[in-house]
């Protein structure tokens, strides 16, 4: 797709509509399950064997199509942002391929900066690479930031110039991008295969990078290569490296091939057809009736002791993390069964940064597997999430926001998970969301209610707790959806995550069902007969 961009034998405009008929040609290809294109056929067989989603590269190939039209970034952030997403969702497909092979392309979260700087570092080095090409398209793809450190680089380069500016601008580029892709950490704990990857990748960038520097001017008139000898240095030991780490590794084979539906959006109603009902409870057990006008609207739930339940197994914490996975699953099929319309979960707090980093990794990483490849993608369960993107990975970032679209027409039970989550926060944003809107004259600061905050909170249309259920034997709410839950009805149970079922919901729910709810209204009192009546007075 990027040499179908870059193309120059075309004005832009014609380069965008190849792009184009490119990604509809993928969908059809798709569709059909091959293709007469290599690179699509290589592409669809792929997908198609190791069940990969690829509706979620779709945000990365419009990115690539509207590179035609040129990009200027003013600093290193809006050009690392470009970055993300056009190479993120590339490498997010290379893990769960990996992951579906069984051997998984872990990332630890103290190590997420140096993920982030390998990507950017890729990135640099193929726009060093390219200039030749993209210069003369009108395409300087550097931030304004780093130009201004060389004066009069930008109209150099622009012209075609290899000035002293020119030379002094691409060494500190290149010593730049050659920093970024020497992470030596990054692939600690890794598959030796998957980490064998990485390293040769970033071997190979970096004899990339010193062909850039031995060009010199040439670098403004073709694209530099590594010389046949250099890239055989790098690619002659990697591969027996990597013929070792393989044949010492059990591999999951590929199942047979399923169909697979096309990049753009399945419709509500093809989808519904598609959408399977949550599997029983392996003990037969079936939900209670409970009559219509008893029933919660919302069920909110702090999963907690996770790591209790380890550790009174003598167990690290984070694997009672993975044994709560299984509980997870268990309240939305115990949720779809009742009929309740609306699920949130409280799974990782602003607070649980405390942790130890294993724990926090095995966390995120379990959340991410569940987004990718666990029980609920075919389920009617609309996702959500409620939480901040700070210091969360980007990849765990995509893969939440990929499964809100993927699934925003269901119309079952609304599943929001809370992830970085703390509810002080959501008010205090959410406060100022509303100041910007009364500065900006949207609203009268005289007049704000409590719906105007509600409008303003980042999903207006939850609605209030009904119920707030906590395991483990803690009796408080921990800055848990404090502006929702004002009214709700609390209920602590002392079993910890890890041990409890869809029965455990039922029973909350069932005992909410007995509680007589006032908001504030004197208690009913029962008719008494006339004989209690003359007791009484």
């Amino acid at each position: 797709m990027d040499d179908l961009a870059d193309q120059r034998d075309a004005p832009p405009a014609e380069r965008e509509a190849r792009v184009e008929a490119w990604t509809h040609a993928l969908q059809d290809d798709l569709a059909a399950g091959t293709s007469t294109d290599p690179v699509r056929h290589a592409l669809v067989d792929t997908a198609l064997r190791w069940h990969l989603d690829l509706s979620s590269l779709r945000g990365a190939m419009t990115s690539t199509r509207e590179d035609v039209r040129g990009r200027r970034f003013a600093d290193w952030d809006q050009w690392r942002a470009w970055c993300t997403e056009e190479v993120v969702p590339w490498v997010d497909q290379l893990r769960h391929l990996f992951e579906q092979a069984g051997a998984p392309m872990t990332l630890r979260l103290d190590r997420h900066k140096d993920y982030e700087q390998f990507v950017d570092g890729a990135q640099l080095t193929d726009i060093l690479t390219d200039l030749s090409t993209d210069l003369p398209q009108g395409d300087l793809l550097l931030p304004h930031e780093a130009l201004v450190a060389f004066p009069g680089v930008e109209d150099d380069l622009r012209q075609g110039r290899w000035s002293p500016a020119t030379a002094a601008l691409i060494g500190e580029m290149t010593a730049l991008a050659r920093q970024w892709l020497t992470q030596p950490a990054m692939t600690r704990g890794m598959h030796p295969g998957a980490a064998i990857v990485l390293d040769t990748v970033a071997c190979l960038m970096r004899a990339q990078l010193d062909a850039v520097d031995a060009a010199g001017p040439a670098l403004l008139e073709r694209a530099p290569r590594p010389t046949l000898v250099a890239r055989a240095r790098i690619l002659a030991p990697a591969r027996l490296r990597a013929r070792l780490a393989w044949s010492l590794t059990p591999l999951t084979v590929p199942g047979p091939r399923r169909p697979s539906a096309p990049l753009s959006a399945v419709s509500p109603a093809a989808e519904s057809t598609a959408l399977r009902p949550p599997p029983p409870h392996p003990g037969g057990a079936r939900p209670p009736q409970i009559p219509a006008d008893r029933m919660p609207a919302h069920v909110a739930v702090i999963m907690d002791g996770n790591g209790r339940w380890a550790q009174q197994r003598d167990l690290p914490r984070p694997q009672g993390h993975r044994t709560g996975g299984p509980a997870v699953h268990e309240m939305i099929y115990g949720a779809l069964e009742i009929g309740l319309p609306h699920l949130t979960l409280y799974a990782f707090s602003t607070e649980n940064w405390k942790r130890d980093t294993d724990e926090i990794t095995t966390i995120l990483d379990a959340i991410r597997h569940d987004l990718d490849d666990g029980p609920l993608r075919d389920l009617d369960v609309r996702q959500r999430w409620l939480g901040h993107p700070d210091k969360l990975p980007d990849e765990l970032v995509h893969a939440l926001r990929r499964e809100e679209h993927r699934t925003r027409n269901r119309t079952g039970l609304t599943l929001t998970v809370c992830i970085n989550y703390g509810g002080r926060d959501e008010i205090t944003r959410t406060a100022a969301a509303l100041a910007q809107a009364a500065r900006a004259g949207d609203i009268d600061p005289r007049f704000i209610g409590e719906d105007d905050f509600a409008r303003h909170m980042p999903h207006p249309d939850m609605p209030d707790v009904d119920l707030l259920w906590r395991t483990g034997g803690e009796q408080r709410t921990s800055n848990f959806l404090p502006w929702h839950a004002t009214y709700a009805e609390l209920h602590f149970t002392p079993r910890y995550w890890p041990d409890v079922d869809r029965r455990d919901l039922w029973q909350a729910i069932t005992e909410y069902s007995r509680r007589q709810r006032r908001h504030g209204a004197a208690p009913l009192i029962p008719a008494r007969d006339d004989a209690s009546a003359s007791l009484s007075r």
